[in-house]
């Protein structure tokens, strides 16, 4: 009698039990239920443009729903659905933003993926084009494409060196960002080809892009979400131009369920060194998912209704360039890399100085330029040297590199290494 009472209680506990979901900051809603049934192009180049004060990323958007939020301070084109659901056999693909920033889906009821989403970089493109990155990933470099016009190296700060080499992201000697995807970044861009027995060369592939993907209710994986790298390889003459790197997947949800796969690889290129994995990052307090998942993702269970934490802290370390050569650099920058509307426009020169600024970063930290022309050179990395201590609370430091400086397009990055 005594066993069956225990029998009885025990039951009776267990049903009880609940789950409180998690809270999804800014999830009002306001964009609608993404139902996609067929193959859906996604323009984030539509993204209503916010100010960072009045319009921003937890703005309610039911006036251009569907169209998201371009949050500049944050980086990211931010959806607010109610639902999302992609139907087996549909593929979600995206066009960029101007600014190439990454895609953040909040979602305050269930997210069901049977088919595929697909934030893939671009294969290497005939010279002088460049390959495209999934959004929040970094551009191929150039091939070949004629005398005095040679290959480069990716970009991003992973981006492949030059000579058929594939990009870093998630692991080797260049490895940047961090195992929480906090700030959500993509993958870097692969190397250009180079031969002499031709005069044009397909460039590197394209990184792959990121996407985070909040939901208060249940996330089911059943199709595909890929972010991966682009392909480096010229199939018709046998060269491998260098792979774009795996992108950034970061899924936080009350609920992980499903079997289907979730990617960030690299892509295939690269004769030199081949293009590295990106970074998946997975957060829940339930997991019924036995998904494939590759390459391995750093994973937390979340606490019973946990707020998801969707953007670095205030406290977070923070690095800006200030000015190249005296000129202000842009807080957005957009430049295409074509024939017009550089960031910043210099006269020619050997060399110049960039000033930088960081917030929350020790003086013995290592700050790093990456200086990445368009053509005929090889990426430069320049370490900056302390200028200012501008303030202490926070402490906020100006810093000063002298670079190199080419004719034609740079892309200047900027990196911290703490101690």
């Amino acid at each position: 009698m005594k066993l069956v009472t225990l029998c009885l209680s025990l039951i009776l506990t267990m049903a009880s039990v609940s789950v409180a979901a998690i809270v999804v900051p800014g999830a009002d809603g306001s964009d609608g239920a993404l139902v996609v049934t067929e193959d859906m192009v996604i323009d984030l180049s539509q993204a209503v443009d916010g100010d960072g004060t009045t319009v921003k990323w937890d703005t309610n958007n039911a006036a251009n729903a569907g169209k998201g939020i371009y949050d500049p301070e944050k980086w990211a084109v931010v959806f607010k659905y109610t639902s999302v659901t992609v139907a087996a056999d549909a593929t979600v693909t995206f066009k960029n933003h101007a600014s190439r920033a990454p895609v953040v889906w909040l979602v305050s009821g269930d997210v069901t993926i049977d088919g595929t989403v697909s934030l893939n970089g671009q294969s290497g493109r005939a010279a002088p084009l460049l390959a495209e990155p999934g959004p929040g990933g970094f551009r191929g470099a150039q091939g070949d494409f004629s005398v005095g016009v040679n290959d480069g190296a990716g970009f991003g700060p992973g981006g492949g060196q030059r000579q058929a080499r594939g990009a870093h992201y998630g692991a080797g000697d260049s490895a940047y960002g961090n195992a929480a995807l906090v700030p959500l970044v993509g993958g870097s861009g692969g190397s250009g080809s180079h031969h002499d027995d031709r005069d044009s060369h397909l460039g590197g592939g394209a990184g792959g892009g990121a996407i985070l993907i909040a939901s208060s209710g249940r996330t089911e994986v059943g199709g595909v979400i890929r972010a991966n790298g682009g392909a480096g390889r010229d199939v018709w003459f046998g060269q491998l131009s260098g792979g774009g790197s795996g992108g950034g997947v970061r899924i936080i949800s009350t609920t992980l369920a499903g079997t289907g796969a979730i990617q960030a690889l690299g892509g295939v290129g690269g004769q030199n060194e081949a293009a590295r994995f990106g970074r998946i990052r997975i957060e829940r307090q339930v997991n019924d998912s036995s998904s494939a998942i590759t390459p391995d993702p750093s994973v937390i269970s979340l606490t019973d209704g946990a707020t998801a934490l969707l953007w670095p802290p205030s406290t977070a370390p923070q690095v800006k360039v200030v000015s190249i050569g005296g000129e202000a650099a842009p807080a957005d920058p957009r430049a295409a890399f074509g024939a017009s509307n550089p960031d910043v426009a210099l006269p020619e020169t050997s060399t110049t100085q960039v000033v930088l600024e960081t917030t929350n970063v020790e003086q013995a930290s290592q700050v790093k330029v990456r200086v990445t022309p368009r053509a005929n050179a090889d990426f430069t990395v320049v370490d900056a040297a302390v200028d200012t201590v501008v303030s202490t609370s926070p402490l906020v430091i100006r810093w000063t590199a002298e670079i190199p400086v080419g004719i034609g397009y740079s892309a200047v990055q900027a990196r911290v290494i703490r101690p």
